[in-house]
């Protein structure tokens, strides 16, 4: 399949793992994109720029196929240094670049520059089209739907899609809700060029995390998340565990006098807990309402084969019957 997502990334497949918390190490970028698709390391999960390099420099080992970095912009008192994160990723020859949170138009010349393709993760079509104006070379549009950040707008991919279709000349891809061919096939539907898995990709073989998170993705149905810090304007959507209760319990009990210091045991720190560690009420960890359509655990080549086989049948088979009868 071709679409200008694929063509931009030089990938087979228009398929992006999106950048994940220590999930996004090299074993997961290197088993996607030697699956088709565009792998991603989460820069911000490497503690320090030489960690990346070394991260990076492992991925490389792993794949000969084009993979990412993603970059995430957090608004701190003692920012990261994204000025050695980004030449690390300027030196290691990587190509493909997905930034996230603030407005990355600071750092956008130097990526150009050195012929860097950049996708920024929009939540909202006026994002998208702020991405698009500043030179971003493509946009994921997060529906409400997605683990992690869907924004404050709350609005879900079914139009989100076409309203980004709507405005946008640059391409985009769908994310939020995307697990599978019936996933690819509809974002194509409404616009978008590819589409961008996050959770899915968690419930892989590859996947460098515990084994208790794949089986979690798997028991929890789509009524299984939660979304908490939306009184902080800091929304997050993530799995249901008894501190996620407790969070959401400070939450209803401070009101509007809720500070990020009361919520801070709950989501402070506990990733490696969670995703290494296996101790899955540690806190709060980002999770897609798409876990109610995970019910498997494949290699990234069984499941990125099998979206494209049967995104092939349900077009030339499903669709094409409906224009037939």
């Amino acid at each position: 399949m071709k679409t200008r997502i694929t063509e931009l990334f030089n990938i087979e497949h228009p398929i992006i793992q999106g950048g994940m918390h220590f999930v996004g190490f090299a074993e997961m970028a290197a088993a996607v994109s030697n699956a088709g698709g565009l792998g991603i390391i989460t820069a911000l999960t490497q503690k320090t720029p030489e960690d990346l390099a070394k991260e990076i420099a492992k991925c490389q080992k792993l794949t000969d196929k084009p993979f990412g970095v993603n970059l995430t912009f957090l608004p701190s008192v003692t920012p990261p240094p994204y000025a050695e994160y980004i030449q690390v990723i300027i030196d290691s020859g990587v190509k493909a670049v997905e930034t996230a949170g603030n407005n990355p138009s600071k750092w956008l010349p130097i990526l150009k520059e050195n012929n860097i393709k950049v996708i920024h993760k929009c939540t909202s079509v006026r994002h998208a089209l702020k991405a698009e104006a500043i030179g971003c070379d493509a946009v994921s549009v997060d529906g409400f739907e997605c683990g992690g950040h869907p924004g404050e707008d709350d609005v879900p991919n079914m139009i989100l899609l076409p309203r980004a279709a709507d405005e946008l000349k640059i391409p985009f891809v769908a994310s939020g809700g995307q697990a599978d061919a019936r996933s690819l096939v509809a974002s194509l539907a409404m616009g978008a060029e590819g589409i961008n898995m996050g959770t899915r990709f968690i419930a892989t073989k590859e996947a460098p995390v515990h084994e208790n998170v794949k089986k979690a993705i798997v028991a929890a149905s789509e009524l299984d998340t939660r979304l908490v810090m939306r009184p902080l304007r800091n929304t997050e959507r993530v799995l249901t565990n008894a501190n996620v209760e407790r969070l959401l319990e400070i939450e209803k009990e401070k009101g509007a006098d809720l500070k990020f210091e009361d919520v801070f045991e709950q989501v402070a720190g506990v990733y490696p807990r969670i995703m290494l560690d296996g101790d899955m009420d540690a806190g709060a960890w980002s999770c897609g309402m798409v876990a109610g359509l995970i019910h498997d655990i494949p290699t990234c080549k069984e499941l990125i084969d099998g979206i494209m086989n049967e995104s092939t049948a349900i077009i030339r088979k499903r669709l094409e019957g409906f224009l037939a009868g």
